[in-house]
């Protein structure tokens, strides 16, 4: 995490207009339940003179707060029956276009929900509304990740429903969101072909922490020198149990491979949460 870029100094964190932490926090959607906010730790204010030691203390605080947080979201999603991934990127790399093709094609067979996360505008809200799915929009302000808090209060203003998708857009950023669990399912690496097959190698962490690789763009490979074997490679050099799919949010193809793994996962995911619930 990076102590200079905002991440962990936040300053106006808005949803919908609202600021977070106002007394808009309304449960209508989801289940009334106690979880016990309390005051988030975000300015990392003590570093000057302090050492290394002092702020490596903070951070720890920090991921355990944001991590007990995770957890709360996770069940409460599981509790609902509703499978939620965590989609991180660079910015340009089509994620919302990505997920405007989801709801075009309609193959997953479930309503898809959807969390936009950015510094500011409801452009990537819009975008979805319009190709008729229900998104709300998180504007982070000087935050460059969304955290589990954040997308804890978005739950609440969606009308969720049983057996349903949810796709939270995290700020465009290939580094601080892939620290910060939301109480995804899995996380969702996006890369393009305009941004060069040694992506994955620059940054590991997020194809270490991802479970699905989706290389966007290529509808434009006659057009790039970009190497998409290469690129598949390196990721998996990286993290051998990646899923890795070629695909195009312009054109479609891809997608339907990309589609049938998801419900295949959704699946997967669900027989174990079961057998989670009949041991307890």
């Amino acid at each position: 995490m990076c102590q200079d870029c905002g991440c962990l100094e936040v300053g106006a964190v808005t949803l919908e207009g609202v600021p977070l932490g106002s007394d808009h926090h309304s449960h209508a959607p989801l289940q009334e339940h106690d979880h016990g906010h309390g005051p988030e730790l975000r300015r990392l204010s003590l570093f000057h003179g302090q050492g290394q030691l002092q702020e490596i203390s903070i951070k720890q605080r920090i991921l355990s707060r944001n991590d007990h947080l995770a957890q709360h979201n996770r069940e409460l999603l599981q509790k609902a029956q509703v499978f939620a991934t965590n989609w991180i990127s660079a910015p340009g790399s089509g994620k919302t276009r990505l997920i405007e093709r989801m709801l075009e094609d309609n193959r997953l067979g479930q309503e898809i929900f959807v969390i936009e996360g950015d510094q500011e505008t409801s452009r990537d809200r819009d975008r979805i509304r319009a190709k008729g799915g229900q998104a709300v929009q998180i504007n982070t302000g000087s935050a460059c990740h969304l955290d589990a808090h954040m997308v804890h209060e978005a739950l609440h203003q969606l009308p969720l429903k049983p057996k349903s998708f949810l796709v939270i857009e995290n700020v465009g950023n290939m580094v601080c969101p892939t620290a910060f669990d939301l109480g995804e399912a899995f996380k969702v690496a996006v890369i393009s072909c305009t941004e060069g097959e040694d992506k994955p190698l620059k940054y590991p962490d997020l194809i270490t922490n991802a479970k699905v690789l989706l290389i966007n763009k290529i509808d434009l490979l006659p057009h790039l020198d970009f190497d998409l074997e290469a690129c598949g490679s390196f990721a998996k050099r990286i993290n051998p149990a990646i899923t890795v799919f070629a695909v195009s949010a312009k054109t479609g193809e891809g997608m339907e491979a990309f589609y049938a793994w998801v419900l295949s996962a959704k699946g997967a995911e669900t027989s174990e949460t079961k057998a989670v619930i009949q041991e307890r």
